[in-house]
């Protein structure tokens, strides 16, 4: 959430960032800072992510190879067969130890660096291991949510509360976590084994079970990274690679490729035309909520790898479908109701030599399960949520179906690494920003700034305050189901690189900031 690094940078919103900056001036490689600003950024934003979760990497080399590295989480061997019946009906957070997934957070650190890292592993967590013991002070965007009301009830009564809390009422102005540093410490010394069959493993396993959790040991030490070549699809001039399912790249792209079909310039943008475009959009992400029931791990039974989706006869009977001044129900997209999500975090890094990471991390909800490893200090995820709405059950080792889509795009002029947060928010947000910014004309910081509109799942459109008015109203005119929404979660980090020029762009929506050399 708190990170862009930018033009051989790193940047994290806390008082490490300029060592992480560091990296890169003493001859790190992009993915070094990408994991040290990840480091840095489960300290000031641990509501969002952290060791407990799970990440997937997109990494261009500088010959501009593209890889993913996926560590996203697993479903444990011991899951509980009824689990999907426990889904929430009311609440937006599902809660407690069942939903804990497998972690892969850091065995997908330990295979990036391992392919690209330049730096000793142990260099990477020295600025968080300082920040974690010392202290630093209490991020702005932290206590903004530790203020509101839904999510003091969230964590009253957990073992979290002690963590952000001063006799149950007052935020902490200073924030340390004394065995999270220890646990950081170790694992910088020994390395990610320590964490999945090392003392930390037994002590984690140890405070998940005492929590009624199935997670084991075994699931630990069996855990897999999965590395591949990127998804890719053409876009006009540009390239642009993403992350295979069960993440939402597929998603991303199929509206991006159809709203590319429109033939979109600045001109699109402005008067009669703009209003022609925004309707457009709304019922190709309304067609896009359609395929998400599609998104499942294509290493488990017969499932499909979505490929057809970047058909472009299965593009152009969709866009065939997208009629001008009308909208329909929810049938005619193919909809399955689902639940909406949010949480996450991202970063962008550019090194030097053209090389570069988009990298997406989460525990999912709001701190995750709410589950806390007093012995680690860590925050496990509730990954097996993301399950509820959209299959009818679960298998052990499989990944959850995600909306992250840490992107690449390339043409001959130009490079745009982008990623962002914020759940279900993610694909429209990204969506919008690369619109904005490759065929709007909009440079890359009012790309990401521009107000968002957001299709839920069950077809409402919800505008961000501050959306133009005459837009909405235009909107509900055709037809569409406007509604308001309390809270919007997207944030978009990005960097932009034309020749010589590079512009690094984190979303002010939650108070990150770039940096550079």
């Amino acid at each position: 959430v708190c990170v862009c690094v930018c033009v051989c940078v790193c940047v994290c919103v806390c008082e490490g960032w300029n060592s992480l900056r560091d990296m890169l001036l003493e001859g790190g490689s992009a993915v070094d800072a990408a994991i040290a600003a990840l480091l840095c950024t489960s300290l000031v934003n641990p509501q969002s992510m952290g060791l407990g979760g799970g990440a997937i990497f997109t990494i261009m080399d500088k010959t501009g190879n593209v890889k993913i590295i996926s560590s996203r989480e697993t479903v444990p061997k011991g899951v509980q067969a009824d689990l999907l019946n426990k889904c929430p009906k009311t609440s937006p957070f599902a809660t407690g130890s069942h939903w804990i997934g497998v972690p892969g957070e850091l065995r997908g650190y330990e295979k990036a660096h391992q392919m690209y890292g330049k730096l000793p592993w142990a260099k990477l967590f020295k600025p968080s291991i300082k920040l974690a013991r010392e202290g630093f002070p209490m991020p702005a965007y932290l206590a903004q949510f530790l203020h509101h009301g839904l999510i003091k009830k969230l964590i009253n009564g957990t073992e979290l509360s002690e963590l952000f809390y001063k006799n149950n009422a007052v935020l902490r102005d200073t924030l340390k976590f004394p065995q999270l540093a220890e646990t950081m410490e170790t694992i910088s010394r020994e390395g990610a084994n320590a964490f999945y069959t090392g003392k930390i493993a037994n002590d984690l396993i140890q405070d998940v079970q005492a929590r009624n959790g199935v997670l084991s040991l075994d699931d630990l030490r069996t855990f897999q990274v999965r590395v591949s070549n990127a998804c890719s699809v053409q876009l006009g001039d540009y390239k642009m690679h993403f992350p295979p399912p069960p993440a939402g790249g597929a998603i991303l792209s199929f509206i991006l490729k159809l709203m590319h079909g429109f033939r979109l310039s600045p001109a699109s943008n402005q008067g009669d035309q703009k209003t022609l475009n925004l309707h457009r959009f709304l019922e190709a992400v309304k067609f896009a909520n359609g395929q998400k029931h599609n998104l499942k791990d294509p290493n488990f039974g017969s499932r499909k790898n979505m490929e057809y989706i970047k058909d472009e006869k299965f593009i152009e009977h969709i866009r065939a479908l997208i009629t001008d001044g009308s909208t329909h129900n929810a049938s005619y997209y193919n909809i399955t109701p689902s639940v909406d999500r949010f949480g996450t975090t991202h970063v962008s890094v550019m090194a030097e030599d053209g090389s570069a990471v988009s990298v997406t991390s989460t525990i999912n909800h709001m701190f995750g399960s709410t589950v806390f490893s007093p012995k680690t200090g860590i925050i496990l995820n509730n990954e097996l949520a993301d399950f509820c709405g959209r299959a009818d059950s679960v298998t052990p080792g499989e990944q959850p179906p995600s909306s992250m889509a840490p992107t690449i795009l390339q043409s001959q002029e130009k490079t745009v690494v982008i990623g962002g947060s914020g759940g279900s928010f993610i694909t429209t947000a990204m969506a919008l920003s690369i619109m904005n910014h490759l065929w709007f004309g909009m440079n890359l910081n009012e790309s990401i700034a521009a107000k968002i509109v957001f299709v839920d799942s069950n077809n409402n459109v919800q505008f961000e305050n501050g959306y133009d008015k005459s837009s909405i109203d235009a909107m509900q005119k055709i037809g569409h189901t406007v509604k308001n929404s309390m809270f919007f979660f997207n944030v978009v980090n990005g960097i932009s690189k034309e020749g010589q020029c590079i512009s690094a762009v984190s979303d002010a929506r939650k108070k990150g900031r770039s940096a550079g050399y």
